[in-house]
């Protein structure tokens, strides 16, 4: 930014996001900082980004700024549906629920993001398997041994890095 004192920063951000197609997912952290919390949900749900970024992201803005986080929540839950994230555990799925469901009932939206939650991680391997009881989803949750790994002895398969 330094560098280039007559562009604005939102300019210099759009710039190197359209530099590198495809990646979009990863200027997410650089939009949230720039205080470009619009750019940032997009981007978060243009390409892979990393669900655990993206939780962090749920957890900070849930009372600040609760439509960011409800979209950054979200955005973390279907990636790790869709197999990103980097050393995933059962405690990562949680968090990103919990914060996001947190979002929601700041919004007086719990049903409805519940019910979109519950559509996109029906059947989807480590993530239904790890909210199954609390999306009623069905069948048993299993639960490995303490020796898997993971919060509460669940580690996911090896997942595609993100960001």
């Amino acid at each position: 930014m330094r560098k280039y004192p007559e562009r604005e920063r939102a300019q210099i951000l759009r710039d190197l996001i359209a530099a590198t197609p495809g990646d979009e997912g990863k200027w997410f952290a650089a939009a949230k900082e720039a205080g470009q919390r619009e750019v940032a949900g997009e981007l978060a749900n243009q390409s892979p980004c990393d669900p655990k970024t993206l939780t962090r992201a749920a957890r900070d803005f849930a009372e600040k700024d609760p439509g960011f986080a409800l979209t950054a929540g979200l955005a973390a839950l279907r990636w790790l549906s869709a197999g990103y994230g980097y050393e995933v555990s059962s405690a990562d799925v949680w968090a990103a629920y919990s914060h996001t469901m947190t979002a929601a009932e700041h919004l007086g939206r719990r049903d409805e993001v519940r019910q979109r939650i519950r559509a996109f991680v029906a059947n989807n391997g480590f993530v239904a398997q790890v909210l199954r009881s609390e999306l009623g989803l069905g069948g048993q949750q299993r639960r490995k041994t303490a020796k898997s790994g993971g919060a509460n002895g669940t580690k996911a398969p090896a997942l595609r890095r993100a960001c």
